[in-house]
């Protein structure tokens, strides 16, 4: 298994800091936690053969 001084920063690259891992410093971790909060990270949508998406599969209205 990789020491935790060798493992990286998700996002920078920087050595990991262990109070944030696995990012490397509270300004790393908050910029991960907003790409979440604005959906930053969603999935695109694949239409089915019907035209629908795969939420519709779920009875969505």
């Amino acid at each position: 298994m990789p020491s935790e001084t060798a493992a990286k920063c998700p996002l920078c690259g920087k050595p990991r800091a262990k109070e944030y891992r696995p990012f490397c410093s509270r300004g790393c971790r908050d910029r991960d936690l907003n790409q979440w909060f604005d959906e930053g990270y969603r999935m695109p949508a694949h239409e089915g053969p019907d035209g629908g998406t795969d939420d519709d599969r779920f009875g969505g209205d």
